[in-house]
């Protein structure tokens, strides 16, 4: 029997609904968007934002739907190779999806439609570019009518973008508590008093969080006469204006600068580098994970064997440097992410079933783990036996490197602290991973200490 299930994540929009069958996925679109979808294709928009990069392709497809009696039809969206987060991108991830969405509404006007909402979820990272992946988020331009889609994009992008450049890059981490966009009135109070003065923040963040406070138990509707194509294109250029003056530079952080300050020679850098890539283009992965990749280094040498690498680090200066590069240099397999690995993005949303965890976007066909397991062990206490179940838990192959005590990076850590891991050596570290995983290969790193491994989960 064919296995069908709909996405946990895919439940709120009566447009239609994600769902899987045999791990291929499907959208059902209802008869109740049949009109709007009709005007999406027949304007000419669709092929238009495709083209350009900025909504996901589909297909038409014969496949039954999961629920006929509502059914309209059922397309094939082209597969993300991997689900992220606006929690877990960096200030220009985060601002370059929130310029696609004000220039995805724009293109949608001309053509007399609008998006009916303006979720940073449905926005994701496809061949390097920030794209729109809900296809029924559009409805036909209503004249007079306001954007009703204008309150959710100042909570998803304006307000975390406006906390990040003025306050603090980490504020955006403020979306994993408040998973429908900060709340305007929180971010007012925030900011500092010195962005009343800029035009686009004082009306699009301040006065309009006093208009909810104001109107919060009144449904608000247009003012008379109601709100012209005019003045609504008016309203998503000053979004977009206020949007691209947002600027944050990555500096001050500890790793943003981290391949400037290592103790790594350029003879270990390079052979380092030669191993990852001889390694990533012998197993010919998918998928690879590189846990803690810094600037994307090392990602670009697994990606060079074809694999799409999602480039995780903790510290949002490096991410941001990382990004930089992919669309610079154009790259289409490469996501670089925020991800602190002792606290990994949790399951969120509905039931805890929206939003998925780290843990459940895998596991994935190899992990990179380079110069990381030293302050997963020592800096964080946890147990080698214990770092090897949770990388055994996420993928197939690993390539992980063991920094020894007398290593200068560790000598640091234990610098100001009491040593209380006796069985923090190769041996222990060989011990405590043969158990999970089969050992292939252990390459002593050229003019270093430090050894590379390349090991398959057992």
């Amino acid at each position: 029997m064919p296995k069908t299930e709909q996405l946990s994540a895919s439940f709120r929009d009566p447009s239609g609904f994600l769902f899987t069958q045999n791990g291929i996925l499907y959208r059902q679109i209802n008869r109740a968007y049949s009109k709007d979808y009709a005007r999406l294709v027949d304007s000419g928009l669709y092929e238009k934002l495709v083209k350009a990069g900025l909504l996901i392709q589909h297909v038409e497809v014969d496949q039954p739907p999961m629920v006929s009696e509502l059914a309209f039809k059922v397309i094939q969206p082209e597969s993300v190779p991997f689900i992220s987060y606006p929690y877990e991108w960096s200030f220009s991830q985060l601002k370059d999806a929130a310029l696609a969405t004000l220039s995805i509404q724009k293109r949608a006007l001309k053509l007399d439609m609008s998006l009916k909402d303006a979720s940073a979820y449905n926005i994701q990272f496809v061949r390097g570019k920030a794209t729109l992946i809900d296809t029924l988020s559009f409805e036909i331009y209503k004249e007079g009518e306001p954007w009703v889609a204008y309150r959710q994009f100042c909570q998803h992008f304006l307000a975390p973008l406006a906390l990040m450049a003025y306050r603090d890059v980490r504020l955006s981490q403020l979306l994993r508590i408040y998973i429908d966009g900060i709340p305007l009135d929180l971010a007012s109070e925030l900011l500092p008093v010195k962005t009343k003065f800029n035009f686009g923040l004082l009306t699009h963040i301040h006065i309009h969080a006093g208009a909810q406070k104001r109107y919060s138990d009144k449904v608000l509707s247009p003012r008379k006469g109601g709100m012209s194509k005019q003045a609504l294109t008016g309203l998503i250029e000053s979004l977009e204006g206020t949007v691209n003056k947002l600027t944050w530079k990555p500096a001050g952080t500890e790793w943003g600068d981290y391949y400037e300050n290592t103790n790594y020679t350029d003879t270990a850098f390079e052979h380092k580098k030669q191993l990852v890539k001889e390694w990533s283009a012998e197993k010919k992965p998918a998928l690879v994970w590189d846990l803690g990749g810094n600037t994307g280094v090392f990602s670009r040498e697994a990606a060079s064997s074809g694999a799409f690498t999602v480039s995780f680090d903790i510290d949002p200066a490096a991410v941001e440097q990382n990004y930089r590069v992919v669309k610079a240099q154009k790259e289409q397999n490469i996501l670089p992410l925020v991800l602190d690995l002792t606290n990994p993005s949790p399951a969120l949303g509905w039931d805890n079933l929206e939003r998925d965890s780290f843990g459940a976007r895998g596991p994935v066909d190899m992990a990179l783990a380079l110069a990381v397991i030293h302050h997963l062990a020592i800096s964080n206490n946890v147990p080698l036996p214990q770092l090897a179940d949770f990388f055994a838990a996420h993928c197939k192959w690993l390539v992980i490197e063991f920094v020894p005590k007398s290593d200068s990076q560790v000598k640091k850590l234990l610098a100001s602290r009491e040593d209380i891991f006796p069985n923090y050596t190769r041996e222990g570290f060989e011990a405590a991973f043969s158990l999970r995983f089969k050992i292939h290969k252990g390459e002593l790193v050229r003019d270093s200490e430090r050894v590379l491994y390349l090991m398959s989960k057992k």
